[in-house]
């Protein structure tokens, strides 16, 4: 609307204004969201045996900046960088360090990104496999059955994120169904809290969970990410896949 009507109250200027306003800032959020899925792309060029995951963490949190963002949301850390049995390591950014191991000729690496835009977060996660020395980029081509398989099993967590979740749904009902399915599918939880992912909101402290006794609808939270991280028991590899997802009037999409 360029310019107001000559009779205009309040009410009638007030829902255009948040439309516009909410449209403003779901294209914040795709563009940052944006950035970490290039910055995975561009990593992925990158990583070859002999690669320091001190570095892997250097070239993604330069390119996030390139990219736009402006700082890192969680604990000032841009990439949470682990590789092979590091894998299923669960940790909470405040305690995270970055190990100066180095990718093998055939390695599981776990890159999971944290930009920030001002107060507009960026979240996603991608597990990159390495084999014969060079990247795999399609799960369909990995050799090594076991990480295949836990990479098959994150795609199909987020299949069934978007087959089960309604607005209606609770943040709880999600935790219970697809920890059932998780485990149903011969694989473990190995969130360090439990949970399957949070809300996406401006402070740190006011994410809501999606976890045991969290009666929030998903409805009501305007962005969440699903970000399942698993194994198989007693194994030493770990798996991560993380989107952003929202509701419109189509159901529930990827940001």
């Amino acid at each position: 609307m360029d310019e107001l009507p000559q009779n205009w109250t309040y009410p009638l200027i007030q829902p255009k204004l948040i439309e516009k306003y909410l449209q403003i800032e779901k294209q914040s959020y795709s563009r940052i969201q944006l950035a970490a899925k290039q910055t995975i792309e561009y990593i992925k060029k990158i990583i070859k045996p002999g690669t320091n995951l001190l570095e892997i963490r250097k070239f993604c949190e330069e390119k996030l900046l390139e990219l736009g963002a402006d700082s890192f949301w969680y604990w000032d850390v841009g990439a949470f960088v682990f590789a092979g049995d590091e894998t299923t390591v669960s940790v909470s950014g405040k305690q995270y360090v970055t190990s100066d191991r180095v990718i093998g000729n055939n390695d599981i690496i776990t890159i999971d990104l944290s930009p920030q835009a001002g107060n507009i977060w960026g979240d996603y996660a991608r597990t990159i496999i390495v084999e014969n020395g060079k990247v795999v980029e399609e799960i369909g081509l990995i050799e090594n059955p076991e990480w295949k398989s836990g990479l098959q099993m994150e795609e199909k967590l987020h299949i069934e994120l978007l087959c089960f979740a309604t607005k209606e749904t609770t943040c709880e009902e999600l935790y219970y169904h697809m920890n059932k399915y998780i485990v149903e599918n011969g694989f473990l939880n190995l969130d360090f809290m439990g949970n399957l992912g949070h809300s996406i909101v401006k402070t740190k402290g006011d994410r809501v969970y999606i976890e045991k006794g969290n009666v929030t609808k998903l409805g009501d939270v305007k962005y969440f990410t699903f970000e399942p991280h698993i194994s198989f028991p007693d194994s030493k590899y770990g798996y991560k896949k993380e989107n952003i997802y929202y509701f419109d009037e189509n159901g529930l999409m990827e940001l």
